[in-house]
């Protein structure tokens, strides 16, 4: 069969144009300790599905989780490191909600967060070695951990609806200069995201947003902000900001960043 320049050119654009991934939305959001990671998710388009694995971590969201506009599954928050079962539990659930379409009701999902996560995986991975509760080898046991991460969160990409990724930071300190006479060291101090080797680059670049949430103080207290572009102490970068209707620091509100960037803001129907 002879191959057609113009209509290859068409069915280029044709699946371009109904192609619902151009039209999601998916965040890595980071931040430290209360920094409001998961409190973001209030501003989200809703209804909101998190499966969360930071014990305790949903209880911002109480009134609209009894509202109905969150269903937080919490049956991964307390995996017992010699009985590992949370990361097997999660990946059946994940299965059996991609096939019955169990995703499609949402306007966004959340996983809470990737630090514990990590660990759900690591668990499950010594406790598939007969190793459970011990302490992990450097190539036998991260790789696998780093790989099914990657995997999983590829699998998830796919998702209908927009998919938000909470994560901490870990502090990098490296030692400029120390003054001979004084003692005084000159540090460069930098944060990134914290996950497991080489997964702090894999990970994110799977990613359209890369956000981090900071405090600082303010006259009526402490004030948070959303650092959306941004090198050297922070990493963070933006796709959406391209067009410029974005400035590098934002409010964490995610449906005003949305509609700022000209994207859908709409929730799904509630949840019957």
């Amino acid at each position: 069969m002879a191959y057609d320049a113009q209509a290859e050119l068409e069915k280029v654009r044709k699946y371009y144009s109904g192609d619902p991934l151009q039209k999601r939305f998916s965040a890595l959001i980071t931040g430290e300790t209360n920094a409001g990671k998961t409190y973001i998710l209030r501003t989200a388009r809703r209804p909101i599905h998190i499966d969360s694995f930071d014990p305790g971590g949903t209880k911002c969201l109480r009134d609209l989780i009894a509202s109905g506009d969150v269903v937080a599954d919490t049956t991964y928050e307390n995996d017992d490191p010699f009985e590992p079962k949370a990361f097997a539990e999660w990946m059946k659930s994940v299965d059996v909600r991609f096939h019955t379409g169990y995703y499609k009701m949402f306007g966004t999902y959340c996983i809470d967060s990737a630090t514990t996560f990590g660990e759900a995986v690591m668990n499950y991975g010594l406790g598939n070695k007969s190793r459970a509760g011990e302490t992990p080898q450097m190539r036998h046991d991260y790789m696998p951990q780093k790989t099914y991460m990657t995997n999983y969160i590829r699998k998830l990409m796919t998702l209908p609806c927009d998919f938000i990724l909470t994560g901490h930071l870990k502090e990098n300190r490296k030692v400029l200069s120390v003054d001979s006479k004084t003692g005084v060291v000159r540090e460069d101090i930098s944060y990134r995201f914290y996950t497991v080797g080489q997964a702090v680059v894999t990970i994110p670049l799977l990613f359209d947003e890369i956000y981090v949430i900071i405090g600082k103080e303010g006259r009526d207290g402490p004030k948070r902000e959303m650092l959306i572009d941004s090198l050297g102490t922070y990493i963070a970068r933006s796709r959406l900001k391209s067009k410029g209707l974005l400035n590098a620091i934002e409010e964490p509100d995610l449906k005003a960043l949305l509609k700022k960037a000209g994207f859908a803001t709409e929730d799904k129907p509630r949840l019957t």
